[in-house]
C-alpha cells in the first residue's frame, strides 16, 4: 500500500483485515471484516420496504449469491450481515484500511475512511468482535454516528465514542462534516488572502485538521468497550444481556465452523 492508494490483491488480505470498496463511481465506501474463508462480515442498513435508493447495501443482498447459500445471510432485525467477498466487492476492486499510521501520513491521505492512527488488536480479538456482532447485532445502522466503517472500526480496535451526539468513528463521515467545516472557518480570513490559491490552502489545511481531530487515534471521548458489553453501553440490552457479559471473557472466540 502506498500514499496514493491503499489497494490490494485478494492474496494479500489475512482474516481480521479492515477491508473496503468504493461504490456509486468512488462516491463512497463500503467497510467490512475479512473473517476467512472468503467471507466477510459488515454492516449495512436494514431492508425496508419503502427504500428506493439505488446504493442502499440492503437492497443488492437480496439478490441470491449461486455460488455460497449462507450469503447474505443476518439475523433478524440486524444490519450485520455475512457476504461472500465477490459479493461485497459487487465488482469492485479491494482496498485495505490502514492502521497506526503516522499522523503526517494521516494528514496526507486526504480522503477519510482509508486509515487510522489508532492501532489494531489481534486478529483472533477482531474476529470474535466481528461473529459477536454477527450473532448480536450492532444496533441502528447511522450514516454519521454507526455506519459500516464504524463497525469495522471497532471490530478493530474496540474503541466506542462516548458522546453518541457527536459525529462518530468514521474517518468517512467525518470528511463530509470537516469539508463544510473547514470552509466555515475559513471564510473569515478571505480579506487576509491575497489570492484564491491563499485561500485554497487555508481551507485544505483546515479541513485536515478537522479530519485529523475526529480521528479515533487522537480523540479523548472514545474508550475500549468489550463487546460483550457493547448491547448494555449503548442501551440495546437487557438484564440476559447484562447476564451473559459477565460470565464471557473479552478473549473467547467464537467458531467460525
Amino acid at each position: 500500500m502506498g500514499l496514493l492508494t491503499n489497494r490490494v490483491k485478494r492474496s494479500e488480505i489475512k482474516p481480521g483485515d479492515h477491508i473496503y470498496t468504493y461504490r456509486a463511481v468512488f462516491a463512497y465506501s463500503h467497510h467490512g471484516i475479512f473473517v476467512g474463508g472468503s467471507k466477510v462480515v459488515h454492516f449495512t442498513r436494514l431492508e425496508t420496504n419503502t427504500s428506493s435508493s439505488s446504493n442502499n447495501e440492503a437492497d443488492s443482498l437480496t439478490e441470491e449469491c449461486l455460488k455460497y447459500p449462507d450469503c447474505g445471510f443476518r439475523q433478524p432485525n440486524s444490519g450485520v450481515v455475512l457476504s461472500c467477498l465477490d459479493c461485497f466487492l459487487k465488482n469492485g476492486a479491494l482496498y485495505s484500511f490502514e492502521y497506526n499510521v503516522t499522523p503526517s501520513l494521516f494528514l496526507a491521505k486526504v480522503r477519510g475512511g482509508t486509515c487510522t492512527t489508532a492501532a489494531s488488536d489481534p486478529p483472533e480479538t477482531v474476529i470474535h468482535r466481528a461473529m459477536h456482532l454477527f450473532q448480536n447485532g450492532f444496533g441502528n445502522y447511522d450514516v454519521f454516528q454507526n455506519n459500516c466503517e464504524d463497525f469495522a472500526l471497532y471490530c478493530k480496535t474496540g474503541l466506542l465514542t462516548v458522546d453518541r451526539l457527536g459525529v462518530g468513528r468514521s474517518g468517512q463521515a467525518s470528511s463530509v462534516i470537516g469539508a463544510p467545516l473547514a470552509a466555515l472557518l475559513s471564510s473569515p480570513l478571505k480579506l487576509l488572502m491575497p489570492s484564491p490559491v491563499g485561500l485554497a490552502t487555508v481551507t485544505a489545511g483546515m479541513y485536515c485538521v478537522s479530519r485529523y481531530a475526529t480521528d479515533i487515534g487522537v480523540r479523548s471521548d472514545v474508550i475500549k468497550v468489550a463487546v460483550e458489553d457493547l448491547a448494555v453501553n449503548l442501551g440495546w440490552g437487557n438484564n440476559e444481556a447484562e447476564n451473559v457479559s459477565t460470565n464471557r471473557q473479552p478473549g473467547d472466540l467464537i467458531s467460525l465452523d
